[in-house]
């Protein structure tokens, strides 16, 4: 293949000379007196134009200063693009940058004669004119690339003689100020080339995913077939027609020299693959940062406003891209599992498919590019129309030349129902039904497009740093982040907080606390009765309050709030980071009836991670401008900082070893067996109805909170709660987030008694701290603790309507 693009003569051979007697020769000579003559008038009419309109001509500091405007990046900390924001995608290349493959294929499919002419292509235009006037139609146009800088960089695209006229004149003036060299640049850093990108190093990273240095003679020829119709020969809009186009181009680099013929057969047997980087569908990203991008690009122009998308700003959030694509594969795969245990709702739509329709392939496609408009794939979930279906087989096509074949029985399982003749009409997947097919390991899947809705966030807790961040299933199908925006109840995942608010009380990990019923009736409340109940409906007679925190016992926290005083924990877990507003004083903030986010969430749980310091967790490193430049630069509180003391360091350690309890012995227990860590620390949490399913988990170094629900709050299902629906995401995530993570055990602070393998602060030793809540006097406890196993025996005594607690031993600090 040639190196460099160079200036050629095409040779064309010379027509057999007619006979001087002939009508045809008089003919063409007096065509070419006439066509010479209207050629030296015209000559003449531009040279006139040029004298008197060069002078109100714009100049060229546009090009020989060329600042394109450059869009918003943003960065995971490892300097992975997540985001692009602006009207235009570009990565500028100065021409000896710019691979020769690409020039060659651009040539030739532009302008062949481009270092040739000067700036107009005549002979291009009588070919062009000739042609039209055969086809009777506008099938070809002779604009050269000069020609097409000068209305990129100065005109409109209206189709005016005077637009036309002065884009020749402008054309003129470039040429006669810049080399062919520099306008070859400027057009391939310039031109648009679809889907936001502008130039051919961005539409290479958009298209492929990779550097155009590295592009292949067939890739090269795929990029520079665009520029003729950007939105109809771009690989992602029309795959097939961007295909016949790039082979023209092949075509046309071979006839031109450019490729010798095996360089020629290779290219034209080289399978195009579109990706963004690192295999991303082309058009995205390399890893899958939307939620992230949004969110940064939203607190910078918060700063900047409008003026923040041209500037070629870079954001640098503290996301590493591991953990980021860790966090989008957990949330992805937990919601597919809820997806298979909820029932098949039922194919999208059912449309009546002709008979046969299969057996035309453009037939085929013509009556499914609808069916795609209206129901784009989403990433892996991918659109489809059955063709046949039966109990044992169902038959799908993604396209004329695509059809999956579903007869796995686990796969089958999940739509059995729907497969039934018995099924309702509107549930029954038949010939015709559109689809969602999903490749589960090795087999396909049906799977309705879920409804449900997941979102996780992980931070650092020394610092705040947020290491990755999903805001939903589908970026694309809603931007509405979960993490920041969702006020949801937090439910049992609060009750570490409440306990954490006792422990300065007077209570210890060992007092002992009645998990029996507990009732207020309306005069109580002020406003209805209220019958709280444990989940699954058992109940025991008393706990110590670290089982009750192992075993999320409601009635334990109830009791414990009431003892220390709903307004007193109010004001208690603003230490967190949480807000008051949301967390009403009353004793049902208890079982976690408050609002918060699950990213609000992150900052409380990080306070028991890193010894008791409130951290704000933050998402934007530094930020820098065009050249490099560090124009902002993130300062964070580090946990340490005696001004970020949040609450006694004992309160977080004495948590911490509880919430390690959990995932040892409790609810999460699972999640240490899965992960065999000993410095897992965590918990579940489940709301009424099980509306929202929650687990808020963590290490010494790494906090992560998995929410689930639906947007528009309503049961996910009698059997779902926070430990079977989101700790499986949170459990995923750790699995790649801690790889090659050593465990760390925290230092017992001073102030702490042992006491028969529990904690006491020393101010509430043994024998002083608060003992027992709830229950009896010590002398009748045990023929309390008979009547109830009996079956018989009164109802434990409860709290005072007026909230003191009955104390029945020791010291307590005065509310």
């Amino acid at each position: 293949m040639s190196k460099t693009p160079s200036p050629r003569t095409n040779k064309r051979d010379e027509a057999p000379a007619a006979s001087s007697g002939s009508w045809i020769t008089r003919f063409l000579v007096k065509s070419a007196i006439f066509f010479a003559g209207l050629g030296l008038c015209g000559a003449l009419l531009v040279g006139m134009a040029l004298a008197l309109a060069w002078p109100n001509l714009p100049d060229l500091n546009a090009m020989t200063d060329y600042r394109p405007r450059v869009p918003l990046r943003v960065f995971t900390a490892d300097n992975v693009l997540i985001g692009e924001f602006g009207e235009e995608r570009r990565n500028v290349l100065r021409f000896n940058e710019i691979p020769d493959v690409m020039k060659s294929a651009v040539l030739a499919a532009e302008d062949d004669r481009f270092y040739q002419h000067g700036g107009i292509d005549w002979m291009g235009v009588a070919r062009a004119g000739l042609t039209n006037i055969i086809n009777m139609s506008k099938s070809q146009g002779a604009s050269t690339i000069t020609m097409q800088v000068a209305r990129n960089f100065y005109l409109s695209s209206e189709k005016t003689y005077s637009r036309k006229f002065y884009e020749l004149l402008l054309t003129f003036k470039i040429e006669s100020q810049l080399t062919k060299d520099q306008i070859l640049e400027l057009y391939m850093n310039q031109i648009y080339l679809g889907h936001r990108a502008y130039g051919f190093a961005a539409a290479s990273r958009t298209y492929f995913g990779k550097p155009l240095a590295e592009v292949t003679a067939a890739e090269a020829a795929m990029l520079a077939g665009i520029p003729k119709a950007p939105s109809r020969f771009n690989p992602i809009a029309n795959f097939p027609r961007a295909e016949l186009r790039q082979r023209y181009v092949l075509g046309r680099m071979q006839s031109l020299g450019y490729l010798t013929s095996d360089e020629y057969k290779t290219a034209m047997a080289e399978k195009i693959e579109l990706r963004s980087a690192q295999g991303t569908p082309a058009g995205g990203y390399a890893i899958h940062g939307e939620y992230v991008a949004e969110l940064a690009r939203q607190l910078l122009y918060g700063v900047y406003q409008d003026n923040v998308y041209s500037r070629g700003l870079n954001i640098y959030t503290t996301v590493t891209s591991k953990d980021q694509e860790a966090a989008y594969r957990a949330v992805r795969e937990g919601i597919m599992d809820y997806t298979r245990r909820a029932p098949y709702p039922g194919p999208e739509e059912q449309l009546e498919m002709p008979a046969g329709i299969e057996n035309n392939a453009a037939a085929l496609d013509e009556f499914l590019d609808p069916v795609f408009d209206k129901y784009p794939d989403s990433q892996d979930m991918l659109t489809g129309v059955v063709l046949a279906a039966s109990p044992t087989e169902v038959r799908v096509a993604r396209s004329s030349r695509e059809t999956v074949v579903i007869n796995d029985k686990k796969s089958i399982a999940i739509v059995a129902r729907a497969l039934n003749d018995r099924a309702k009409p509107e549930a029954r997947l038949r010939r015709g039904s559109v689809v969602y097919l999903h490749k589960n390991g090795d087999d396909w899947e049906i799977l309705n497009m879920p409804s449900v809705q997941a979102a996780f966030v992980s931070v650092v807790p020394q610092d705040g740093a947020i290491r990755a961040m999903i805001g939903g299933f589908d970026y694309n199908r809603g931007n509405f982040n979960r993490v920041t925006q969702a006020w949801r109840q937090p439910g049992s995942s609060f009750k570490p907080f409440i306990y954490a608010a006792s422990l300065e009380r007077g209570l210890t990990p060992a007092t002992q606390i009645s998990d029996m019923p507990f009732e207020m009736t309306a005069a109580q409340t002020g406003s209805r009765a209220w019958s709280p109940k444990n989940y699954g409906g058992a109940y025991e007679p008393m706990l110590t309050m670290r089982n009750a925190l192992y075993k999320s016992k409601n009635m334990v926290s109830i009791r414990i709030l009431q003892a220390i005083t709903p307004q007193y924990a109010q004001d208690y877990v603003t230490r967190f980071g949480f807000d008051k507003s949301r967390q009403p004083a009353v004793l049902p903030m208890a079982l976690g009836a408050g609002q918060v986010t699950p990213l609000q969430l992150a900052g409380g749980y990080s306070v028991f991670a890193n010894g008791g310091y409130r951290i704000t967790p933050y998402l934007i490193d530094r930020v820098t401008d065009a050249t490099g430049r560090t124009i902002m630069q993130s300062r964070p509180t580090v946990a340490g900082d005696a001004a970020a003391r949040a609450i006694d360091p004992r309160t977080a350690y004495v948590m911490d070893d509880m919430l390690r309890g959990v995932a040892t012995s409790g609810t999460a227990a699972r999640a240490r067996a899965i992960l065999k860590r000993g410095d897992i620390a965590g918990k579940t949490g489940t709301t009424n109805d099980s509306v929202d399913a929650w687990f808020a988990g963590y290490t010494p170094s790494l906090v992560g909170i998995a929410w689930m629900g639906h947007d528009q709050p309503r049961s996910l299902g009698s059997r779902e709660t926070g430990g079977g629906a989101s700790m499986p995401i949170w459990v995923n995530y750790m699995q790649t987030a801690l790889k090659g993570v050593p465990e760390q055990q925290r230092t017992r602070p001073d102030g702490l008694i042992v006491d028969g393998g529990e904690f006491y602060f020393s101010e509430f030793p043994p024998g002083q701290a608060v003992a027992r809540l709830g229950l009896p006097e010590p002398d009748s406890l045990g023929d309390f603790l008979n009547n109830l196993i009996g079956g018989g025996g009164p109802t434990p005594p409860e709290l005072s309507q007026d909230g003191n607690p009955p104390w029945r031993e020791g010291q307590h600090v005065t509310p």
